[in-house]
């Protein structure tokens, strides 16, 4: 009997076959080590490399931002970055990405097209002023106008996902009839951000809390009917 139970369960490493509750072998009556979920080790280093480029990248520049200095400063090998960055643009761009999606993401819908924009606008105008950010889109922007590659993926990165959440915005005021349906809608996006990039690419006046409200105030001023503006602005 004891041999033909033990052909019946064979034995098993800790990582092998299925374990039950509290990490119980059915059938054994054993208890195994849990089964190790996801790999916190490589999302640990990623981290690491993505919060080292970014410190290259605001205290150097994006020139700064090569391989072997990440490597260095983060902790890990260069096989390990290009696991998953075939380039020392596309990673700076998503320590890039990656820094100013640290910005708590825009989800509550607060009724009104003005309060939804000053929800996402401020506190991305407050984190990009706060760090030397203009320098280095100056940079960027300079490598965009030469390399189409690079400009490609550059709104890809960092232009494109901003724009997408004040689009769903707008989607919301549309529905909500607070503005008209033939809204056009990417001139509008280019009336909120341009002034914004501005002052943070020249440096001539601050990007401060109040400069964002007037920017969102005029700009509707221009774009909601003056009944439906006063209306949902009071």
């Amino acid at each position: 009997m004891t041999g033909k139970m033990a052909r019946q369960v064979p034995q098993r490493g800790p990582s092998a076959g299925v374990t039950g509750a509290a990490g119980t072998t059915p059938g054994s009556g054993e208890t195994s080590a849990p089964a190790p979920r996801g790999r916190p080790r490589s999302e640990k280093a990623r981290r690491a490399v993505l919060d080292a480029a970014a410190e290259l990248l605001l205290a150097r520049g994006p020139s700064a931002v090569s391989m072997d200095a990440v490597a260095e400063r983060a902790g890990v090998s260069k096989a390990t970055i290009y696991r998953w960055w075939p380039t020392k643009e596309s990673l700076a761009l998503d320590a890039l990405f990656t820094e100013w999606s640290a910005v708590s993401p825009y989800s509550r819908d607060t009724g009104t097209l003005r309060g939804d924009l000053l929800a996402l606008l401020r506190p991305w105008a407050r984190l990009i002023s706060s760090r030397p950010y203009g320098r280095v889109l100056a940079a960027l922007l300079t490598q965009v106008q030469t390399d189409p590659v690079f400009a490609t993926e550059y709104r890809h990165r960092v232009v494109e996902p901003r724009r997408d959440q004040a689009r769903a915005i707008f989607s919301r005021a549309i529905e909500r009839g607070e503005i008209p349906s033939d809204t056009k809608v990417e001139v509008a996006l280019d009336l909120l951000y341009g002034p914004l990039y501005h002052r943070l690419l020249h440096g001539h006046a601050p990007l401060t809390d109040r400069f964002t409200q007037d920017v969102i105030d005029m700009a509707l001023s221009g774009i909601q009917p003056a009944a439906g503006y006063e209306a949902f602005h009071t």
